[in-house]
């Protein structure tokens, strides 16, 4: 059992840091911030010993929340930030 965890938490990881890059539209951000969540709330429930797809399925609905309700002038876009921030 806890091979399988382990085996999740490495692909759903690999899953989120692969949407880590911040969109530029509100859905793209949602989708990143899903992505992201999920894997937090994998981690957090292989550490605590909870329910995998429960830590998941919190964790993308809290992350495409958030990335849903940023805008663009809200995250640091680096050098081409958009003109009217």
């Amino acid at each position: 059992m806890r091979n399988n965890s382990v085996f999740r938490l490495v692909v759903l990881t690999g899953l989120g840091l692969s949407l880590a890059a911040c969109g530029s539209s509100r859905l793209e951000r949602s989708a990143s911030g899903a992505g992201i969540g999920a894997a937090a709330g994998v981690g957090v429930a292989a550490i605590a010993g909870g329910p995998i797809l429960a830590g998941a399925a919190v964790g993308a609905v809290g992350g495409a929340v958030i990335g849903a309700v940023t805008d663009e002038c809200q995250i640091d876009l680096g050098p081409r930030r958009p003109k009217n921030c």
